[in-house]
């Protein structure tokens, strides 16, 4: 508990510099750009809140859309990111041990569920996903389940692990559609070249082609999360208040009419310019 509260404390304590950072700012410094890089699972939701933000504050925000992995790899090259938002912790951590993450500049931003998905005129009912649910007999000899690659795509590894708890990995591992990144194997059942998929509920939400046939329950699998965090040499007054503002009630709304879950919301108050 005592360190819980150190972390706290220091991370205000981080909260509390970066506004003093953005009240000195000179103008030309808000014009320029914040660069974020964005797990693919939240294309809609941060493509919304960016351009809302540009709005409201008239700075520019440029995004990166792709599998978290792929985009932590290019951060680790060297690759001019502001703020990275991880599809879950994994990659957040391997960020971290590199030293690549501004010290507490990081908060678990989302959460989101697991789903199976179908194409909507698939003649598949609504199923409850236990142990005991014969999935592989959902589809046909030749057919493939589409997910993103669980290798190294956040989505497709939740959903490992999801398999391998309810005792069937063994089995479906071998009919995986394995795509690089959730909205690619999205795609793959929206087009109908998989019966099937797993995805992100949000995912599913946003596209009126496929419909949910079923949940993995939440103990089959870790908590997914959306780690949110500045990078090291990128803490920029502008990108730090773009940070705080994901963070806050403006964009906690933008996200959770998207479907996801905010996790962490906070009353920053900006000095005024």
């Amino acid at each position: 508990m005592a360190h819980a509260h150190c972390k706290l404390f220091r991370s205000f304590a981080f909260l509390l510099i970066a506004t003093v950072a953005i009240g000195s700012m000179s103008p030309i410094a808000k014009a320029r750009d914040i660069t974020v890089f964005a797990a693919a699972s939240l294309t809609d939701a941060i493509e919304t809140a960016a351009r809302t933000y540009e709005r409201e504050t008239g700075d520019k925000i440029r995004l990166s859309l792709a599998s978290s992995s792929t985009l932590a790899r290019q951060i680790s090259a060297g690759a001019p990111a502001d703020i990275f938002i991880s599809a879950n912790g994994r990659w957040m951590d391997w960020l971290e041990g590199q030293d690549l993450i501004t010290p507490n500049s990081r908060y678990d931003l989302l959460a989101n569920r697991l789903v199976l998905i179908a194409p909507t005129n698939s003649t598949l009912a609504p199923l409850d996903i236990n142990a005991t649910t014969d999935l592989i007999s959902l589809v046909g000899p030749d057919d493939r389940i589409a997910v993103g690659d669980p290798d190294h795509v956040p989505a497709g590894i939740y959903a490992k692990q999801a398999l391998t708890s309810l005792g069937k990995w063994e089995t479906i591992n071998p009919r995986l559609a394995r795509a690089d990144n959730v909205r690619a194997a999205l795609v793959l059942v929206e087009r109908g070249e998989a019966p099937l998929g797993i995805v992100y509920q949000t995912d599913a939400r946003i596209s009126d082609k496929v419909k949910i046939i079923g949940t993995f329950p939440e103990n089959s699998h870790p908590a997914i999360t959306y780690p949110i965090a500045s990078i090291t040499g990128h803490a920029k007054a502008r990108a730090i208040k773009f940070l705080l503002w994901l963070l806050g009630d403006d964009g906690g709304r933008i996200f959770t009419d998207y479907g996801f879950e905010p996790l962490a919301t906070m009353q920053a108050t900006v000095p005024e310019q």
